[in-house]
């Protein structure tokens, strides 16, 4: 008659309270692993964080333009002094060096081509059939001429490089031939030794 009232199945056992001794412990222990305090989640995601876009675009197309000009201003005073700091790429290094005094100590052919080339043309201008046979074949003789003397300057440089520096770099040939093409006065960076003055 008298019924034995079931447990609830959903009643669970108290969990067992934590000892005063394990939670020292644990404490002590992650002490013992920081010897610096912790930073912050949002001091770390604020540092972490970088903008794609500057703030100030017009502040930093200035500084961007007040760099760049700052950087040929530097080039430009390099290109006139020969200091090696601020030149191009190009133009770096003791062979290039020693290979610009060595084209700029000579008086070649090659630097007068294109003030004859630029003089030929208005003397076509002058009318005459036998003239302007007579200027196209003297025309000829000077590209010859300019032909030789690059010839003569790229042997000049190879002897020259070999002797000082063991091995010429690639392109030094080539570098000397083109400089020697070019009006003295236009040369760039400008000629650091007078004609005539045999190279260091």
């Amino acid at each position: 008659m008298f019924t034995r009232r079931k447990s609830s199945p959903s009643a669970e056992p108290p969990a067992a309270p934590a000892t005063h001794g394990s939670t020292a412990h644990t404490g002590a222990d992650r002490a013992q692993g920081k010897s610096t305090p912790t930073p912050r989640r949002r001091d770390q995601e604020a540092a972490r964080r970088r903008p794609l876009v500057p703030a100030d675009r017009q502040a930093a197309k200035k500084a961007q333009r007040d760099a760049t000009r700052q950087e040929r201003m530097r080039q430009r005073v390099a290109l006139e002094t020969g200091d090696e700091r601020g030149l191009p790429a190009r133009d770096r290094g003791p062979q290039k060096r020693w290979v610009r005094d060595l084209v700029d100590a000579r008086t070649g052919v090659g630097e007068w081509l294109m003030p004859i080339v630029f003089l030929y043309l208005l003397l076509m201008l002058v009318p005459g059939q036998q003239f302007q046979i007579i200027l196209m074949l003297s025309l000829y003789a000077v590209v010859a001429l300019v032909i030789v003397d690059s010839v003569i300057l790229s042997r000049q440089v190879k002897r020259g490089l070999t002797a000082r520096f063991g091995t010429p770099e690639p392109g030094t040939r080539m570098y000397g031939v083109m400089r020697g093409l070019q009006f003295r006065r236009l040369r760039l960076p400008k000629p650091q030794v007078k004609r005539g003055q045999h190279p260091a």
